[in-house]
Parts: C-alpha cells; sequence; structure tokens
C-alpha cells in the first residue's frame, strides 16, 4: 500500500501538535478546579464506572480548558494514555467523533484523527467499528486540503498496518475521503482499496466486501467496469463464503450503475454464479436482495432467468434459504408476465404450504398475499384461497396469525363475498384458537368483516362470537373485545347496538363471576361516547346502581371512573343533562363515603374531573 500510494511517503505519523508535558488535571486555572479535579479523580480510577464517567465529561473539561489547550494537551492525553478496557475504548471511540466542538470548529478537525486511529487498529471490533464511523464524521466537516494531508496518510498507515484489525479499520474509510480528494489521489485510492481486496487474509476480504458498497457509490461509471466490476469478480470468487455473501450487496450497487447491456455482459456469470453458490449463506444472501438484483438488471430475458432461479431457490435444501426468498413474492410477480408468474409459482407454492419448517410457512403466511394483485380475483379464488385456507389451519400459531394480519389484502382483490365464503368458517373456528395472539388478531380483524358482510349477516354469525370474547381468561381479549363493540357500533349505528349489543354488555353486571361485571364495566366506558345520552339513561345508569354497593372494591372505584365519561354524554343532551346533579353527583357522593380508601379516592377524582370538565 505505502509503495502504491506516493502521498504515502508523507512522515511517519508526528504528534499533532506539541503536547508539552503531560497535562495535570490538578494544574486546573482558578475557576476550573472544581470541575477538572472531579474529572480528573474520576480519570484517574481504578473503577471502571468511574472512569466511563469521566469520559462523560469531557466535554465540561474541554470547556473549562479552552479550545487551544484542549487541543495541544487534552488531546495528546487521551491518546498516549488510552485503555486497555473495551468499554472504555467504545465510548472514547464514540465522543471524539462528537468533540469538533471543543477543539476549534471543523478547521481543527484533523486534531482528533490522531487518537481515533490507534482506535481503529484496537482488537474489539465493535471499537474499530464505532473509531471508523466517528473518523468519518469527522472527514465529512474537514476540507479538502486538511483531507489530503492528514486523511490519506492516516488511510494509508492503516491500510499498510502489520496487523490485520488496521487494515480491516482502512476499508471503511475509502468512501468517505474519495469525493474530497484530486482525481491522481482518487486513482491511488482506488490502487490502495484493490491491495485490501487481495489481501491474503479473509478477514481483510471480508472488510473490503462488505465496505465496496460505499465506493461504487462514489466512483465514476468508467471506474465501475475498470475497478468496481473486476474486484467484484475477484471477491465473489473467493474461496471463503463469509467474504462471497458479502458481494451480494456490492452486486446490486453496480447493477443500479449499469445499463442492461452492460449488467448482462458484465454480470450475469457473476450472478448466476452467486444464485448456485455451494454454500447456502450466500445463496441466502441472493435470495434476501433477490428482487432488488433482478429489477436493477433491467433486461426483461435475464429476468426470466432469474426467475427460474428464484423457483430453484424455493426448492433449496435449507430452510433459511427458502424462507428468505418468500419475503421476495411481491417484487418476484413483477419480473414476469402474469400468466408466467400464475403458471410457474404454483407448484412450489403448493410445496412451500407444507413445509416442513414452521419458519418457512409463517414467512410464506406472511407475504403470500402479496400475489394476489397478479393472480387477480379468479386467479386468487382458484389458486391461493385453498392456499390460504391450509394456511389457517396450520398447526404453528404464528402461520395463522400471519395469515390473518394480511387477509385484507385478499379482500381487497377477491370481495368479502368470495372472502367470507371461502374462509370464514375457518376465521370463525380461529376465534376460539387456543393461542390468544390468534384469538386477538381475529377481533381486530371483525370490524373488517362486519363493514363488508353487513348487519344481517353479521348478527347471524358473529355477534354471539363478540361477545363471547369479553368473558375471555386473557385481559388482553376482554380489552379488545370492548374496543371491537365500539368499532362495531360505528359500524352498525347506535340503534343496532341498543338492540343487539348493550342489553347483553349490561345482562354481565348480574354475572356471579366478578370478571364478567369488570367487563360491564370496560366495555360501557368505551362505547359511551358512541352511544345517545337516552342510551345512558334508561339502560346503562340503572345497570350500574346495582355495582355501587358491589362487594368487590374493584368494582366500586370502576364504577366511580366510569360516571365520568358517561356524564360527558347526558351533558350533549337538554333532556339528560339534571341526571348529573340528580344521580350522578349523589351517587358519587355516597361513594366519597365507602369504607374502601381506593373507593373514595376515585370517586373523589371523578366528582373534580366533572367539575373541571364544567368549568
Amino acid at each position: 500500500m505505502a509503495e502504491q500510494m506516493s502521498i504515502d511517503n508523507a512522515p511517519p505519523a508526528e504528534p499533532v501538535a506539541n503536547p508539552g508535558p503531560h497535562y495535570d488535571f490538578q494544574d486546573a486555572q482558578a475557576g476550573d478546579l472544581g470541575a477538572l479535579a472531579a474529572i480528573a479523580d474520576a480519570m484517574k480510577s481504578d473503577n471502571l464506572t468511574d472512569r466511563l464517567e469521566s469520559l462523560k465529561r469531557l466535554g465540561v473539561l474541554a470547556l473549562a480548558m479552552g479550545e487551544e489547550r484542549t487541543r495541544e494537551e487534552l488531546i495528546p492525553f487521551l491518546d498516549e494514555s488510552i485503555d486497555d478496557e473495551d468499554e472504555l475504548l467504545l465510548s472514547l471511540a464514540e465522543l471524539l467523533g462528537d468533540f469538533v466542538q471543543y477543539v476549534g470548529g471543523p478547521k481543527y478537525a484533523y486534531v482528533l484523527l490522531r487518537p481515533l486511529e490507534n482506535l481503529a487498529a484496537a482488537e474489539e471490533t465493535v471499537v474499530r467499528d464505532k473509531a471508523v464511523e466517528s473518523i468519518n464524521k469527522l472527514v465529512e466537516v474537514m476540507d479538502q486540503l486538511h483531507v489530503e494531508e492528514y486523511f490519506i496518510p492516516c488511510i494509508a498507515r492503516l491500510s499498510s498496518g502489520e496487523w490485520f484489525t488496521s487494515r480491516s479499520s482502512a476499508a471503511g474509510l475509502y468512501a468517505a475521503a474519495y469525493g474530497k480528494v484530486t482525481d491522481a489521489i482518487q486513482s491511488k485510492l482506488r490502487a490502495g482499496y484493490e491491495a485490501l481486496c487481495k489481501d491474503e487474509t479473509p478477514m481483510i476480504r471480508r472488510a473490503a466486501a462488505s465496505n465496496l458498497v460505499g465506493l461504487v457509490e462514489k466512483i465514476e461509471k468508467d471506474h465501475v467496469m475498470a475497478f468496481g466490476i473486476p474486484n467484484l469478480r475477484l471477491l465473489a470468487g473467493d474461496d471463503q463464503d463469509s467474504v462471497r455473501l458479502l458481494t451480494v450487496e456490492p452486486l446490486v450497487a453496480i447493477t443500479k450503475r449499469l445499463t442492461m447491456s452492460e449488467c448482462r455482459q458484465h454480470l450475469g456469470e457473476v450472478v448466476q454464479r452467486l444464485c448456485v453458490d455451494k454454500s447456502w449463506r450466500v445463496r441466502y444472501m441472493v435470495a434476501d436482495h433477490f428482487v432488488a438484483l433482478a429489477t436493477n438488471i433491467k433486461d426483461r430475458e435475464m429476468q426470466e432467468e432469474l426467475l427460474n432461479v428464484a423457483i430453484s431457490l424455493m426448492h433449496d435444501s435449507e430452510a433459511e434459504v427458502r424462507g428468505s426468498i418468500c419475503t421476495q413474492l411481491d417484487g418476484l410477480a413483477d419480473l414476469a408476465s402474469a400468466e408466467s408468474i400464475v403458471g410457474r409459482l404454483q407448484a412450489p407454492l403448493q410445496e412451500l404450504v407444507d413445509d416442513p419448517s414452521q419458519h418457512v410457512r409463517a414467512t410464506l403466511a406472511k407475504h403470500i398475499g402479496s400475489l394476489c394483485r397478479v393472480f387477480g380475483k379468479e386467479g386468487t379464488i382458484e389458486h391461493l384461497l385453498p392456499l390460504l385456507l391450509r394456511l389457517l389451519k396450520d398447526t404453528f400459531p404464528d402461520v395463522r396469525l400471519n395469515i390473518i394480519s394480511k387477509l385484507d389484502v385478499v379482500d381487497s382483490v377477491v370481495g368479502i363475498d368470495s372472502l367470507s365464503q371461502s374462509l370464514l368458517p375457518a376465521i370463525v373456528e380461529l376465534a376460539e384458537d387456543k393461542q390468544w395472539r390468534v384469538r386477538l388478531a381475529i377481533i381486530e380483524y371483525v370490524p373488517l368483516i362486519a363493514s363488508q358482510l353487513g348487519v344481517q349477516f353479521f348478527d347471524e354469525q358473529l355477534t354471539n362470537l363478540c361477545m363471547s370474547w369479553l368473558g375471555d381468561p386473557v385481559f388482553s381479549i376482554r380489552e379488545a373485545a370492548t374496543l371491537n363493540l365500539k368499532k362495531l357500533t360505528e359500524v352498525f349505528g347506535v340503534d343496532w347496538a341498543r338492540a343487539t349489543i348493550i342489553p347483553k354488555i349490561l345482562a354481565m353486571a348480574t354475572h356471579p363471576n366478578y370478571l364478567y361485571r369488570m367487563t360491564t364495566i370496560f366495555a360501557i366506558t368505551t362505547i359511551a361516547p358512541s352511544v345517545t345520552p337516552a342510551i345512558v339513561r334508561d339502560l346503562i345508569l340503572p345497570s350500574l346502581e346495582s355495582l355501587v354497593s358491589d362487594p368487590i372494591p374493584n368494582i366500586r372505584f370502576n364504577v366511580a371512573k366510569c360516571l365520568e365519561p358517561l356524564t360527558i354524554v347526558l351533558r350533549t343532551s337538554p333532556d339528560t343533562a339534571g341526571l348529573e346533579a340528580t344521580a350522578v353527583r349523589p351517587t358519587l357522593a355516597r361513594m366519597e363515603e365507602d369504607l374502601d380508601p381506593d373507593v373514595r379516592y376515585f370517586a373523589h377524582r371523578a366528582l373534580a374531573a366533572i367539575d373541571t370538565s364544567a368549568a
């Protein structure tokens, strides 16, 4: 690297500024002693936590010292006193990236490069990554002169370091420098990066493959051809699968820069080779980026070929690969004509529905609905609905859950009539599923079904089911069921609610199980804003009277909480507004004298809230 980049022949690393004698934090100037002494003691502590806390307060120290002393004394001190604790090094690497304001602004940002360069060669990966991130932040604010004078030699030293740690960090710095230097130095940077791609150490080649994306996005089109593609081919043919799998993202980035014919001419072989790589991890990465890759290629003939590759990945021996290609189903639909997609995907989809891996089936269930727009209404009814029905009956709850969460996509294509005829029996069955998350998903889907089916069908098929959820042993289900009733009231209207669900809700007020009585109060509180004052007066308030003296304190104080929203509803009509004074306030006044302190507290709070809202 040093021989390839003449700028590397700059004098070896010298201190950024003359540090003078080691800075003794006890030599603080007058007025700074309190802050400096506390931080200094912590920095010298044997306790790691104290030293970490001292780093967090370095900004205070820098402000007290001033910009010049920070540059000339504090930064060299940090560089020469770097700790060997990884946690401390990580904190320092992060802090230095945001330290520009303390050293005098962007024109002095280069001062921070030296300690970060040392951190970029640290043994711990997370420390190196954070140091590289901070260095790149500094480069963003540095001008071209300082980039060429200070940053390029930094890259050169790291790139030619004896240990792999520094060379792997160097790979992450080239892209940041590339757009801020002259053409001559850009040429040397490309040569230096190529050396990393050919490094004998696999870890360096991995770093080069991982960071190639950033450089490809910065270089000119002709250099994509002369530099990007050859190095991509080199890395894609590496004997280490950990290197090859990292070439998929650079491949996608390169395809964005090329024309259709250039993709076919220069990348066809690389794409095909990666798609059938002997390592499942490489095939997984291809599957994960498949649509982006195929879309960028733009060549319809090549896309048709890639569709065959996608189908082969659906039959892959590794479940991770099959699951990954399932995430791409939506994009796959755009790679060929609708007739071709429908004809070629039916068989692999049939196999995936019965895949031995529950993870694969769950992923398929989450994404299969996206194919409805391509299959069309008739194709979806004929080919996809039977698959959806099988997935709805899958033994793994996540599969059922994922299908339910995407039924609205299917409904938008086939219509609720077709969907209800085919899937409603299975949906009703799932409403009593032993997995509460599945029951919860069904509850959240019910208002959509209700709005499409109409009130008559809903009353015949689903009303009793919705009411049964109010008695579910899981609180989250009961809570969702009350919200569901509010939404249904908004869909079908107040008259329907008065005749159908409110009597059933109030009937639970006399249930021997206190959970049912509690649910009655929750349901009333939830639907109150959606009903009329007359319903509150005629039906709800009389039922609450029996619960005011309930033996369970939790019931009584929830009645007090419920009376507040009911009062707001009563005020909206002159016919019921007087009930606030004749019924609500006297009831809360009695509850303020309850034996239970919680009941007294919530009664008092409800009265105060009613007074506040009245004002």
